[in-house]
């Protein structure tokens, strides 16, 4: 392909902005079918439309899909990579300039100017093939080759619009190059990978030998105390009495972790003059330390408390630090506190780790007008995480709380707790006996660690006699990274334990490596688990993780072997994390303190033990491309490399991380380099440069791309995969979308089905669909360009050498409505593929088909062949032209049909193509396409073997046209399906036959509504059934017998319309000689007599007609198109009626026009003789002009030909459109207008209105006369003193009003049952009246306003849902269990203490204490 293969001429005056505005929508449906891969309206607003494939193009890809050209680089540059930050994009690669604008390999776009710009001085000297933007901090991270301003990595901060290294001060080593920087799955670290080598030293300085650092300073802490982390109480229950009412201080809840200095909001005051208590319970079982006391300094302030602990009602003895001297003291009723601001807390530790459900404070000393705190907080024993996130809540002073993942299917379950009445969730997950390890659910605790120092954790292991679950239990591994580039530590743990057991895991250091480090502790099934499950299956229990603090006193040193004081010093390969929290100041480049070191640096240390150590670097050109890092944990890494040491040893390009070490993806990875990976969910989608695994397991099925199942542990093919090499892949609303030197997909069926360098896989279908725009290029990276969280939609940004590119792909039909106000039209692509059919000639002709879709129900043709034995001798005919190349997959003719039994209108197709259907069958050149639910479904049955060339529904039977046959039937090149009954009606049935060596080619199915149940078959044929009419023939729907018009015609029909008031006059155009030999190119049939007649001189037209459109049934306006006899020109004329006359004297010899069809406008042109102002001429084929180049689709206004629509084959070259087709055949050419919709809406309300208000004063007026005789006949003074009298009542009709009204309002009457229990008085009163408003009112019941109407009908016992605020074990007679959060339902509240509740989700009832309900 050249480099330049799309090129269009510009026309002088027209832009996309000016283009006629047709309206399609009152055509009703309209679709678009032709031999085209790609289309696009045309546009001249630019300078040019070529693109130059030796540059790099940047393309933005819309949320429809469609592409829009942004700019290119310089001859010979490439765009790599590319990411959003806030509304600009920022691209990276290796070129000078872009769009233009000079700029030295990376630069910015800016949408809404749509211009590019350089990123000041100083940037990168080298390739960038990595980019990453930090919209936290508002920086752009780059990496590639490149060694200034700091090697292999660089930052842009879009604040100071200036260049710097990054904290870490570069990468180096191997070949120093970065390929990738991505997020970890929390997005609170980067990762970069490439080929580079880190080294780790050994650092024994002292690690906390100071306060706490994430904590505030404070003298009356410790390093060792201020390490605790404190335990969330945001849900707990704390009450404090008696507090005051002073606005700003009497929420207690303020000072669990106040936002702000001590003042209002911040801080708590107790009522003046007296000692205050404030009780706080969790009802949870807890681990607690000790407790954190902050004073208020306003007047206010606590100088002497005791804290009670719950429920072992204890006052617990306090150890705690003097600030004045230093001096470690204990203390137990009253503790003092300090009233010194300088002091702004105190730590007042526990003897020891106590279990508690909660605690209570009371401030029995004071200062100033009564006791007050400024801060409150419950310190834990070092550091915890549970299973249930909802347990897992922020902590005072932390950045971020403890964290879980988890792999596998977990569920959860209740356990009892050592606290008796208290019972804590846990979740489980089974696993069948015998499922490796590798395959089995694992479970990772990341409790948050505030500070470095010596742990001893455990891990909390419900007994399985509560659980009941004791032959399920075996052995898990328990693996526990400590941090700071210690080893793992792996430890054998049973969880067979009858009785709750609390079991050590680790005992040593811990050092975080950023201020929100979490450390990680994942359990797996054990590889040898003991003991034989039940039925067939394993348990796995996890609860929680408990980090017990024993000092403070810890020196950072690098460890190996389990050895915590190694000098040995460390290296990576290809990978490093670097926490974007971290303040530190080290030099990646050279050698990194230990304590820079995080748990998942250990992977490059793992690669580059796996790779054979530093000395294989220099000959295996490994490199690390891609890294994906999964929820669970799990870490994939893909690039180029052979691995052949270690528990990885054979995996090839790809391999993952987990629990520590290295291991190998099923079949070892893939054959040949990866260079992307997304992930979705559980699966992980892999782009690259391989066929198949590296065993060769799916029979190269998973060419260029393919999706590895986590869960499963199994490689999948997407189909089979794609003809060439994946660069980049990118996930964007159930798409995963793949640019690379590909060129088409690789179909099971059909071979290759076209995809030039970029194609979508639909994640929900497990298909390839249409990605959208048309491209043809070489692709090198494709990335979201904004992101959906925010609200924004969903676009893409697209680079590449591109070859030839439209805004909207489809493979030869689209659907066209009105667009937006500036009159575009909205195009819409079809959503399934089209393939090449390999049993159809893409060689054989194919003339335009004129779909009108219009029934009939009588027959009015007479069977008169008998009168017609022999017809004049043939004349000799020029053959109809050659008609446009329909290169498959080619869409010829369509046509719309409701479905009667689903109300639902679709699109029937038909040409030269193959599809898959819906079902999963691979069907040919018909298809049925549902627009919404974008799927395609093939006719029952044989298949047809041919091109079908034109379509017509009538009655529900679809009529086809073209050359083909059905096998089992006599069909041959016209066939009648039954769409209701889906299948062929072949019975009875009479084939058209050809002249002698020649085949049946339809080319026209039409039929006209003046008349019924017939329609007209036009073609290349001699006879049909045992009727001799040649090209032209009418076919009885009910009788299925065939009959000639009249005394016939000679030659070949390409194209039929309809004439006159009743559509009564058939014209037929093609290359045509009436039966006397008397050419005529376009010759009328009149219905009414029987008989032919040319329209206008066979000498006035040059030659045979391939299209032709009367305009609006006026027979003395006929559009004639064709080409002349000798095939050296193409010609337009038009019938005036009395003459034709030529024009479109601009189109190039190369045109071929396929269909001319009349277009409503939604404005109005100048009108003239020749085409009405409310309307234009719609020309389609293949159309060349000498002032708009090639086109697929003009506009004819009368005086001028204007190009509307421009397309592109497969490979690049102009398309053809066949036919425009639409649901509606009788619409109206007339303009309409109407008021806009909310004036009408209005106008309907002001009459609505009115009549109601008539209505009411008609029966108003009614009950007054009516009633005014009653009124002085029937007066008794004694009525006067009845509230029920009807002088105190409303009259009849508003009572009714009244009544309806409260009846809208409820949802039903006030007077009608509600529940079962009121069953018998909903009998009383619907036994009392069939009408409880009658005349006489006399069982009208009062209710003054709705509500109260409502509280009848509701009563006093009303169910009422509620939620258990803590966990209630339920063990005592009659109670009721819950878990904190459920859902329950309030059946009694009479009692203050104990309400009688049902379980929502099992339907038990019984009482539990209210004080746990909310």
């Amino acid at each position: 392909m050249s480099s330049l293969c799309v090129f269009l001429f510009l026309y002088p005056t027209l832009s996309l902005a000016s283009l006629p505005l047709i309206d399609f929508n009152r055509m009703g449906k309209v679709g678009l079918a032709g031999a085209f891969a790609g289309l696009d309206l045309f546009d001249n607003s630019s300078s040019t439309v070529s693109f130059d494939s030796s540059t790099s193009t940047l393309l933005s890809r819309a949320a429809d899909g469609s592409l829009s050209r942004l700019g290119s680089t310089n001859a010979g540059g490439s765009i790599l990579a590319g990411c959003a930050l806030g509304s600009t994009f920022y691209i990276a690669g290796s070129f000078s300039s872009i769009g233009g604008t000079s700029a030295n390999n990376v630069a910015s776009y800016d949408p809404s100017s749509g211009s590019f710009a350089a990123l000041g001085s100083g940037g990168p000297n080298g390739e960038l093939h990595a980019i990453f933007c930090d919209d936290a901090q508002k920086k752009v991270w780059v990496g590639g080759q490149f060694t200034s301003p700091s090697p292999a990595v660089a930052v842009w901060d879009t604040g100071s619009s200036s260049w710097s290294a990054p904290p870490f001060g570069g990468l180096s080593g191997a070949s120093a190059e970065v390929s990738s920087i991505t997020t970890n799955s929390s997005q609170s670290s980067l990762f970069f990978s490439g080929s580079f080598v880190t080294l780790f030293g050994n650092s024994s300085q002292p690690i906390n030998d100071t306060n706490n650092p994430n904590v505030p300073f404070s003298t009356g802490a410790t390093p060792f105390s201020s390490s605790l982390v404190p335990i969330p109480l945001g849900n707990a229950q704390i009450t404090a009495s008696p507090s005051s009412t002073e606005t700003g201080f009497s929420n207690i809840m303020n000072i669990l972790c106040p936002a702000g200095s001590d003042g209002p909001g911040n801080t708590w005051f107790a009522q003046d003059g007296g000692k205050a208590v404030i009780t706080v319970r969790e009802f949870a079982y807890l681990t607690a330390r000790g407790i954190r006391l902050g004073n208020t300094f306003l007047n206010h302030g606590t100088t002497g408390f005791s804290v009670t602990t719950i429920p072992d009602n204890t006052v617990q003895t306090l150890q705690f630090t003097d600030p004045n001297s230093g001096q470690n003291s204990t203390c137990t009723d009253p503790c003092p506190l300090l009233t010194d601001p300088s002091v702004p807390y105190q730590d007042f530790l526990f003897d020891d780790d106590v279990a508690i459900t909660g605690f209570q404070l009371t401030l029995e000393e004071w200062t100033g007008a009564a006791p007050g705190l400024h801060i409150l907080q419950l310190l834990s024993s070092g550091a915890f995480a549970s299973s249930i996130s909802a347990d897992n809540g922020d902590s005072c002073f932390s950045p971020n709380p403890s964290n879980t993942a988890r792999t596998g299917n977990w569920t959860e379950k209740d356990a009892h707790t050592p606290i008796a009445g208290t019972t804590q969730a846990v979740l489980v997950s089974t696993v069948n006996v015998g499922t490796p390890s590798s395959q089995a659910p694992t479970f990772t605790w990341m409790p948050y660690v505030s500070a470095a120092g010596q742990y001893n954790i455990n891990l909390l292991v419900p007994g399985c006699t509560d659980l009941e679950d004791c032959a399920l239990r075996t052995t898990v591994r328990i693996t526990v990274f400590p941090g700071d580039g210690l080893s793992p530590v792996v430890t054998t743990v049973s969880q067979q334990n009858t009785d709750d057991a609390t079991t050590p895991i680790y005992s040593g250091p811990v050092v975080p490596s950023s201020s929100s480090f979490s450390m990680t502790i994942i359990m797996a099934l054990d590889d040898n688990p003991v003991g034989s499950g039940q039925d067939g299956q394993f348990e796995l229990v996890a609860d929680r993780v408990q980090l017990v603090l024993t000092s403070a006193n810890v020196t950072g040193t690098t460890t190996t072997s389990g050895s915590n004081n190694s000098t040995a010093s460390q290296s990576g390969f290809g990978f490093f994390e670097w926490p974007l929290s971290s303040t530190s100041d080290v030099n990646a480049a050279s050698t990194l303190p230990s304590t820079a070191e995080t748990s998942l640096d250990n992977v490059g240390l793992e690669l580059l033990s796996a790779l054979g150590g530093s000395q294989s670097l220099s000959s295996s050109g490994s490199i690390i491309s891609a890294v994906a890092h999964h929820p669970s944990g799990v870490i994939f890494l893909g690039g180029s490399f052979n691995l052949s040491a270690g528990s990885s040893a054979g995996a090839s390009n790809i391999v993952l991380y987990k629990n520590g070490q290295l291991n190998a993806l099923p079949n070892n990875g893939l054959n040949g380099p990866v260079t992307s990976l997304v992930l979705d969910g559980d699966q992980l989608y892999v782009g690259g440069s391989f066929v198949d695994t590296a065993s060769a397991s799916t029979q190269a099925k998973l060419a260029g791309v393919a999706m590895y199942d986590i869960k499963r542990n199994q490689w999948s093919p997407l189909q089979a995969g794609l003809n060439g090499a994946v660069s980049s892949l990118t996930f964007s609303d159930e798409l995963i979308l793949a640019a690379g030197s590909f060129s088409g997909i690789n179909s099971p069926s059909t071979g290759q089905d076209d995809a030039a360098g970029f194609a979508a896989w639909n994640v929900t279908s497990s298909s390839w669909v249409n990605a959208g725009g048309f491209l043809v290029g070489q692709m090198t990276f494709v990335g979201n360009s904004t992101a959906s969280a925010k609200g924004q939609t969903q676009t893409q940004l697209l680079a590449g050498n591109v070859a030839a590119a439209f805004q909207f792909g489809a493979s030869g039909f689209v659907m066209l409505q009105n667009g937006g106000n500036d009159g575009t039209p909205q195009i819409t692509p079809l959503s399934v593929p089209l393939q090449s059919d390999p049993n159809a000639s893409s060689s054989s002709p194919t003339k335009r088909s004129h779909v009108h879709n219009r029934r009939s129900s009588i027959t009015w043709i007479p069977n008169i062949s008998g009168f017609f034995k022999r017809q004049s001798s043939a004349a000799t005919l020029a053959p109809l032209p050659a008609p446009a190349p329909a290169t498959a997959p080619a869409v010829l003719a369509g046509a719309y049909w409701t479905n009667s039994s689903s109300s639902k209108e679709v699109v029937i197709i038909g040409g030269n193509f193959s599809f898959t259907a819906s079902s999963g069958t691979v069907s040919q050149n018909v298809a049925i396409y549902d627009p919404d639910e974008g799927t395609l479904t093939a006719l029952q049955g044989n298949q047809l073997n041919g091109t079908v060339r034109s379509l017509l529904v009538a009655d529900n039977e679809l009529f086809i046209g073209g050359t083909f046959t059905v096998q089992g039937t006599n069909f041959n090149g016209f066939a009648v399906y039954d769409l209701v009954r889906q299948e062929w009606d072949a019975t009875g049935s009479q084939p058209l036959q050809g002249s002698s060596g020649s085949s049946v080619v339809v080319r026209s199915v039409t039929t006209s509504p003046s008349q019924q149940n017939t329609i007209i078959v036009a073609g290349s044929f001699a006879q049909a059934g045992s009727a001799v009419c040649r090209a032209i023939c009418s076919y009885d729907i009910p009788t299925k017998q065939w009959s000639a018009l009249g005394n016939g015609i000679q030659g070949e029909v390409a194209s039929v319309a309809y004439a006159g008031n009743s559509q009564d006059l058939v014209i037929a155009a093609g290359s045509i000689a009436l039966a006397d030999g008397t050419g005529a190119n376009v010759a009328a049939y009149t219905i009414a007599n029987n008989t032919w007649s040319p329209i206008g001189s066979s000498s006035e037209l040059p030659g045979p007609v391939t299209a032709m459109e009367v305009n609006a049934g006026n027979s003395s306006s006929i559009f004639a198109a064709g080409r002349s006899t000798d095939g050296s020109a193409p010609f337009l004329s038009f019938w005036n009626g009395q003459a034709w006359t030529a024009f479109g004297s601009s189109l190039a010899g190369t045109t071929d026009v396929s269909q001319m069809t009349m277009v409503p406008l939604q404005n109005t042109h100048e009108a003239n003789s020749i085409v009405e102002s409310d309307r234009m001429l719609w020309i389609s084929g293949s159309l060349s002009g000498t002032s708009f180049g090639n086109v697929s689709s003009a506009l004819f206004d009368g005086e001028q030909i204007i190009p509307y629509i421009v397309s592109a084959s497969s490979s690049g070259t102009p398309g053809t459109i066949a036919s425009l087709f639409f649901s509606i055949s009788n619409f109206s050419f007339t303009q309409r207008h109407f008021l806009a919709t909310g004036i009408v809406i209005l106008i309907s309300i002001a009459i609505a209105a009115g009549v109601v208000f008539f209505l009411a004063l008609i029966g108003i007026l009614w009950t007054l006369f009516s009633r005014k005789d009653d009124k002085i006949d029937k007066f008794d003074p004694a009525d006067i003193e009845d509230d029920d009298s009807t002088t105190h009542r409303p009259s009849s009709l508003l009572e009714h009003i009244n009544a309806a009204t409260r009846t809208t309002i409820l949802g039903q009457s006030p007077f009608g049952p509600h529940d079962g229990e009121k069953s018998a008085d909903a009998a009383a009163l619907a036994a009392a009246s069939a009408d409880p408003f009658g005349p006489d009112a006399s069982n009208y019941v009062r209710a003054e306003t709705p509500s109260d109407a409502a509280g009848g009908i509701l009563g006093s016992e009303e169910i009422r849902p509620a939620h258990a605020r803590y966990s209630f074990d339920g063990a005592g007679e009659g109670e009721l269990a819950m878990t904190a959060g459920q859902d329950i339902e309030i059946l009694d509240d009479g009692d203050a203490a104990w309400w009688y509740a049902r379980d929502m989700r099992t339907g038990k009832e019984g009482v539990v204490p209210a004080s746990y309900v909310y």
